[in-house]
Formats: structure tokens, sequence, C-alpha cells
């Protein structure tokens, strides 16, 4: 089944809610940067946050997440947009550690707790919307959420999770937010921290066949969610060629006769995708020449 998110309301319009699956989203990742399984699992978390962030935009509006924990996996970056697409990377992608004392992926230690989650959001208009929050825990889920309540004044709970194989191969990914909206009663708010705190982990349920909209039943009750959207969702990266042929020519005509002159051609790569494009001396003297007029 294809990775896809839904989106949703619940108990009559107090709650808005998403969840997503992201298994082969995150595969995608892991195969590209060939991850070792706990920088996969801070990808993947990290990724399958961003692109419930990114639902909650409209239109061609994107938005860029960078976590930055100090830890050893270094820096996280991913970009998601309104349209489920999403594609992020890690500084050390070969980073694994020993499970930790739950037996878990240890992903705190991986991404350390002594820096921020940012969030720069792209609204088409002159200037970005960015909010930065200090990291609470490093495991991601309760940063998001920290994020939301703190940046955004949103009360929310952000699950997201991954399995990883013996072989580095993803098993299971996915996650869920919860919202509560202005006026949210306080027994609602009781039934969800209920169903939050004994749930079985997003990402188990995702391995044992859970959809994202049984994940949002799980928490919130067939009888109280009301679905509104599903929004398929891949790993998408926006690189070509000719986006870096332009980014060369931006540099201007003394800068690409030195490369010409000094290498003879020019290798271009994206951290998002990990692509590389080659660049001979024919294309970057064709480039000077479109300078010169």
């Amino acid at each position: 089944m294809s990775d896809y998110l839904v989106k949703a309301l619940a108990f009559e319009g107090q709650v808005r809610a998403y969840a997503v699956k992201t298994t082969s989203t995150v595969s995608e990742a892991q195969t590209r940067h060939q991850t070792w399984p706990t920088a996969s699992a801070a990808l993947g978390r990290a990724m399958s946050a961003s692109v419930m962030l990114g639902a909650m935009l409209k239109g061609e509006n994107k938005l860029t997440v960078k976590i930055d924990g100090g830890g050893p996996i270094g820096a996280i970056l991913v970009d998601s947009n309104a349209k489920g697409q999403v594609r992020g990377y890690v500084t050390n992608p070969q980073t694994h550690f020993e499970l930790n004392q739950h037996g878990k992926l240890d992903v705190a230690r991986a991404v350390g707790t002594n820096g921020t989650l940012s969030i720069v959001k792209d609204l088409g208009l002159r200037d970005y919307f960015t909010g930065q929050t200090e990291l609470v825990s490093g495991e991601l889920g309760e940063d998001f959420t920290y994020y939301l309540v703190s940046s955004e004044q949103i009360p929310s709970a952000v699950g997201v999770g991954v399995l990883v194989n013996p072989d580095n191969s993803i098993l299971a990914a996915g996650g869920f937010i919860i919202q509560l909206l202005p006026g949210t009663s306080d027994e609602t708010i009781s039934i969800i921290e209920q169903k939050i705190s004994a749930m079985t982990p997003v990402s188990k349920l995702i391995e044992n066949g859970l959809t994202p909209e049984e994940l949002l039943t799980e928490i919130l009750g067939v009888e109280n969610v009301k679905f509104l959207e599903t929004v398929p969702v891949a790993f998408k990266c926006q690189c070509s060629k000719d986006r870096f042929e332009r980014a060369i020519i931006s540099l201007g005509e003394k800068e690409i006769t030195e490369i010409i002159e000094e290498d003879g051609q020019a290798q271009t790569h994206c951290h998002f995708c990990n692509a590389t494009y080659d660049f001979s001396k024919e294309e970057l003297e064709s480039m000077r020449n479109q300078l010169k007029g």
C-alpha cells in the first residue's frame, strides 16, 4: 500500500487530527542516504512529523524543519509541502548505537538535547514565518509537541515512530498529530490523554497493518472521527540538472572561467536526495557564453 496521510476532525469539531503512514517514504530516504538504524529512526520521525505539518499548509506553501541538538548525528534537515511531498537528510547518516534502556533505538543520544528545533514556513509572502524552540528530549515526538504548544500556541500531541529491520531496511514508519481547538471540553481532553498514554507505539501499530484512519480511530474512537481528506505521501526532491545549471550561471563569468581552467568540469551534489549532476567543459563554456551575451 502506498504511503498517505489523512486529515480529520473529531468530537464535533473540538479536535483536529492528522495521521500518516511513511514506510515507503522513509525507505526511500534510507536507501538514498544509506542511513544506519538510529539515524534512520531520527530522520524517519522528523520526516513523518514534517509531512503532517506540511499538510496543514495550502496551495504551493512549503516549510523547512531543522533539528540540531548537538549530538553525533549532526543536523537533520527536512522539506515538506501541502501536497504530501517530503525530502530530508542527516549530516552523519552512518550513526548507530545500542538500544536504550527501553529496548528502543536511542534517537535522543544520536540527536542530542542541547539545541533547537526550528521551522521556516514559505507562505508565498515577502517574509518567511520562522519559529524556534529548545529541544526537550531529543526523541522528536515530544520536541514537535513542545514546538506546536510553545511556538504556535496549539495544544497538541505528536506521536512518530520508525521500526528498522536487521538489514537496515525500514519495516514500518508513520505518526499522528492531535490538536485541541479552542473550547475543547475537559472531558474530551481527558479521553484523549488516557488513550494516548495507554496506546501501543505508533510504529508497532503500522507494522501490524493499521491504516492512518485506524490510527486515529484507535486514539479518538471510531464514533468520534470525521475524515476530511486523504493526501498521497512520497519522497520527492525538487533538484534537477537545470536548477544546478542556473546556480552555476549565477556564480558569474569569472568564477566559471576559473572552474574551466582549474578542473575542466564540474560536479554538483544534492544533499536532500544524494543525486549528483556532472557538467562537462563544453557545458560550462556554453554557460559562460550565455553570460557574455
